[in-house]
């Protein structure tokens, strides 16, 4: 019985979900006091947490409570991973994903996406690229490529302004060089006047 209720309130609060935040965070709560380690009422709640209030520490735990009810839910992953990355948590975020790679049923693009976003965030833009390109060849529908189109494209774009600053560095750093020997010289000279 008490499993039907449970059910019951994790139903009201995925229809409620996002769009009427009260009825869901109340159905959740129902639900959890039911079955504390429910890992999709776990998730939502993580979720409630992360995408309307912006607790990202609360978030965080919930997803860990919900990965150690059960590892095999592939729907977890992605939103964890990308929570992980906006807090900076990138060698976590590295983890998970690696982790996440061997869960049967986890979608392979949706994790090439979240390690490409983990890249970029690293301002790690080669090793972006090449990632989403293989996000792209994954990927089931052309939605999902168009928006990885736009996420490529972006990336060209940091990686063509990165190439810019790295070339002006560069410039200085020689400049500084060719101009040392002269004031060596120049010293000297003034040394021996």
């Amino acid at each position: 019985m008490e499993n039907n209720l449970h059910n019951s309130y994790l139903f009201k609060a995925i229809e409620a979900y996002p769009w009427e935040l009260e009825k869901a965070v109340e159905a959740l709560n129902y639900a959890l006091s039911y079955d504390p380690e429910n890992v999709k009422t776990l998730y939502l709640m993580a979720k409630v947490h992360y995408e309307q209030l912006g607790d990202n520490e609360t978030a965080k735990s919930y997803f860990e409570r919900a990965l150690a009810s059960r590892l095999d839910m592939p729907d977890i992953y992605p939103d964890y991973i990308r929570l992980l990355i906006n807090n900076h948590d990138f060698k976590e975020a590295q983890r998970l994903i690696d982790f996440a790679k061997t869960v049967k049923g986890i979608d392979r693009a949706g994790i090439a996406l979240v390690q490409g976003q983990l890249y970029e965030s690293m301002t790690l833009f080669v090793e972006a690229e090449k990632v989403l390109k293989d996000a792209k060849q994954l990927a089931l529908n052309n939605d999902f490529i168009s928006y990885v189109d736009d996420i490529l494209s972006r990336v060209k774009k940091k990686k063509k302004i990165q190439a810019n600053e790295n070339r002006i560095i560069e410039n200085q750093a020689k400049r500084e060089v060719e101009a040392e020997p002269k004031k060596w010289f120049q010293n000297r000279l003034n040394n021996l006047l």
